[in-house]
């Protein structure tokens, strides 16, 4: 087993249990700008590497980037948005299912409503929801960006796998006292990506993830999704 990577940041947080973790984590859409140390941002991708994974390929890819680094990679992409471009066309997986339906496509409706809702933003407000489109590619101001990218010839097996690495980097961020926040809109933009990042083209991006300290203050971080109650998904039986 990998020894675990202490670091001072580490040990001035209180410990969390993983129901903690669980509980506390989400999407942190409003972050300060608070550095993280590098060594701390190794220690979670380190630890996360323990996540399962079938036949043992850990078949995730993971770029982390702060500084001028994360600064040019954002520019990149709002620059495009602001000369009036809004994706790389059209993107190399469907992010959702494109004739989704119930109950899938009404929850996330009313996901969307809930959190436009938080921030005051009105449904006919098209100029804030365009802001707030833009911010997800500012990655909310957080002072580290995770890019995830996967081997093209992997199949649905491997795709969970990576989910339940970045999953592992999101409970392990709790642990630190960060927040996270994954952003498949990324995806949109996977030609900038891959071009800025020399991504080689036998992976397919997939999706970044924000990471630092929240900023408490933002009531965007008061909203937290919904959950379905469990007799809406589980099926108990020989108990």
């Amino acid at each position: 087993m990998t020894p675990r990577l202490a670091t001072a940041d580490h040990k001035a947080e209180t410990a969390m249990n993983v129901t903690e973790a669980l509980e506390t984590r989400m999407t942190c859409r409003a972050f300060l700008t608070t550095p993280v140390p590098e060594a701390t941002v190794r220690a979670i991708l380190t630890e996360a590497g323990r996540a399962p994974s079938g036949g043992n390929l850990q078949p995730w890819r993971v770029w982390a980037l702060s500084g001028e680094a994360l600064a040019a990679l954002k520019g990149a992409i709002t620059a495009k948005i602001a000369a009036g471009q809004i994706s790389d066309g059209q993107t190399e997986y469907n992010i959702y299912p494109p004739d989704m339906g119930e109950p899938y496509l009404g929850r996330k409706f009313r996901a969307g409503e809930a959190m436009y809702a938080a921030l005051g933003v009105a449904r006919e407000d098209l100029g804030s929801r365009m802001r707030e489109y833009v911010r997800n590619f500012e990655l909310f101001d957080a002072p580290v960006g995770l890019i995830f990218a996967i081997d093209r010839g992997l199949a649905q097996g491997q795709w969970a796998d990576l989910g339940m690495y970045m999953q592992s980097i999101m409970l392990l961020a709790r642990e630190h006292g960060l927040h996270t926040a994954a952003l498949e809109s990324w995806a949109l933009w996977h030609a900038t990506v891959r071009e800025a990042l020399d991504i080689p083209p036998e992976l397919m991006v997939f999706c970044a993830m924000a990471m630092g300290r929240r900023d408490e203050t933002h009531p965007i971080n008061q909203y937290r999704s919904d959950r379905e109650p469990l007799e809406a998904f589980a099926t108990f039986a020989g108990f």
